[in-house]
């Protein structure tokens, strides 16, 4: 069963979307063509929810990877937690975490167990280094390190606020 994961920024510019969704879309295209395909996101406002609601507009079934912590207390406002609710009630499967310590460890868990369980990564990333543990920078790091292949999008010239 063909796997692919995210992992990706919480706030995308919007000159760097089209960017992204298209990129997002050619991957799902192909792993929708695959039986038995599924996505692996943890749902976290930005780059996770475009990834799950994209998969699933495109038939291809979401597993919801949930961090260790009080997870939805801290994805922003209620707007991005009522998109997390939805997107989870829509997934097919959901992997709750242990707990961790901090919530950098939980976030960086997270993203290690979707590397683990991926046949390929998209990472939705600037470039720079991770501004804390668990961070995109590290996600990426972490798959490189273990063979995991990595397609970045991302728009050239463009910071993340």
């Amino acid at each position: 069963m063909p796997r692919i994961g995210i992992t990706g920024h919480r706030c995308v510019p919007t000159e760097v979307l089209p960017a992204v969704r298209s990129g997002i879309l050619a991957e799902l295209a192909e792993l929708s063509m695959e039986p038995a395909a599924e996505a692996l996101s943890a749902l976290a406002a930005g780059s996770d929810q475009l990834f799950a609601q994209l998969a699933l507009d495109h038939g291809v079934p979401v597993t919801a990877v949930i961090p260790g912590m009080d997870y939805e207390a801290h994805l922003g406002d209620e707007g991005v937690r009522g998109s997390y609710r939805r997107l989870l009630a829509a997934c097919a499967d959901r992997v709750r975490l242990p707990l961790e310590p901090t919530h950098e460890e939980a976030y960086y868990a997270a993203g290690r167990w979707i590397v683990d369980h991926a046949d390929r990564l998209i990472a939705v990333w600037d470039g720079h280094p991770a501004r804390g543990l668990g961070g995109t920078a590290d996600v990426v790091a972490y798959a490189r390190r273990t063979g995991v292949p990595v397609r970045v999008l991302w728009r050239p010239g463009v910071s993340r606020a």
